[in-house]
């Protein structure tokens, strides 16, 4: 029965520069066709992993795998499957779009002439930017940029791409073609493991994501599960009641999981420490005492509020 390899294999990585340890025991592994996110804050190590996993630098120690291919072994043969993009990286202006992916078509050695061209045609329809060929890359938008980037990061057929902040300063319509962009590419059966230090950012691009601060891995899963991991259990709750609030507010005081209820009519507005079921039993509760209940609203930590709290916690 045959075995896929994950498509990235990162066991017990740890970078040292100096006393310094910027990747701290890492372990993680991305199976093919995801959309994987890192994120943290500047300092917690997503640039050293990437260096690493990108053949750029060797770790203290630990072993990386990609596609079954052991970076620090087999270089050449790493590098053949590996496609990076880092941040803010440079296009020259004098030249066109075509012209350029066409340069690094023939320094990847891909076919003649011809074959380069088709090859361009192809990378510029998998970011959407056929029509955009014959420009000169000064006049792009940065949106256009990155994703010219992009598909001179294609060029080659990586199977996996490294992708350092690819949309650091896009703006909304730009980061959802970029985002459109690399779901087609795991789609077509590439792994993309993109870092951003914007965690919303990585929720909406992503299939799965990690968060990364002081060099540990502090949660991984989908965008809810990290929420649930990082996330505070407590909530807001804002109960929108049409009668007896007094009433209703003194007896949320009573209820354990409850804290600072303030009635304000129509609302009544509270800390809340408990689970959903516990939620539900409020609901049941205000009900058995005959007050009507027009909606219950909750507020949970954004994702900005969790990367600002794992950040904070570098100062602690």
């Amino acid at each position: 029965m045959s075995h896929t390899p994950p498509a990235i294999d990162i066991r017990s990585l740890r970078v040292d520069y100096g006393n310094f340890v910027a990747v701290d025991d890492l372990t993680l592994s991305v199976p093919p066709g995801e959309v994987f996110g890192l994120v943290g804050p500047n300092g917690a190590g997503k640039t050293s992993t990437f260096r690493v996993l990108t053949t750029l630098m060797e770790p203290t120690y630990g072993e990386v795998l990609l596609a079954g291919i052991d970076v620090l072994e087999d270089v050449e043969n790493a590098r053949r499957i590996i496609g990076y993009m880092p941040d803010l990286a440079p296009v020259p202006y004098d030249l066109k779009v075509a012209e350029f992916l066409e340069f690094h078509a023939a320094a990847y050695g891909i076919g003649n002439k011809a074959a380069r061209r088709d090859r361009v045609a192809e990378c510029l329809e998998e970011v959407a930017l056929t029509d955009q060929r014959d420009k000169w890359c000064k006049e792009l938008s940065r949106g256009q940029t990155q994703r010219v980037v992009l598909a001179k990061t294609l060029l080659h057929r990586p199977r996996v791409l490294i992708l350092d902040e690819p949309a650091s300063g896009l703006d909304p319509l730009a980061r959802r073609d970029l985002r459109n962009a690399l779901r087609r590419l795991a789609a077509n059966g590439a792994t993309v493991f993109v870092s951003s230090h914007i965690l919303s950012e990585l929720a909406e691009m992503c299939t799965s994501l990690c968060v990364m601060n002081r060099g540990k891995l502090l949660a991984s899963g989908t965008a809810e599960q990290v929420r649930q991991i990082l996330g505070s259990t407590e909530r807001t709750i804002t109960a929108t009641l049409l009668n007896r609030h007094e009433e209703a507010r003194a007896w949320l005081a009573s209820q354990p999981a409850v804290h600072d209820p303030v009635a304000d009519a129509p609302t009544v507005t509270f800390r809340f420490l408990g689970d959903d079921n516990a939620q539900a039993d409020l609901m049941e509760g205000l009900f058995h005492l005959g007050i009507r209940i027009r909606s219950f609203e909750e507020k949970r930590s954004s994702f900005e509020d969790i990367l600002v709290e794992v950040a904070e916690s570098n100062r602690a």
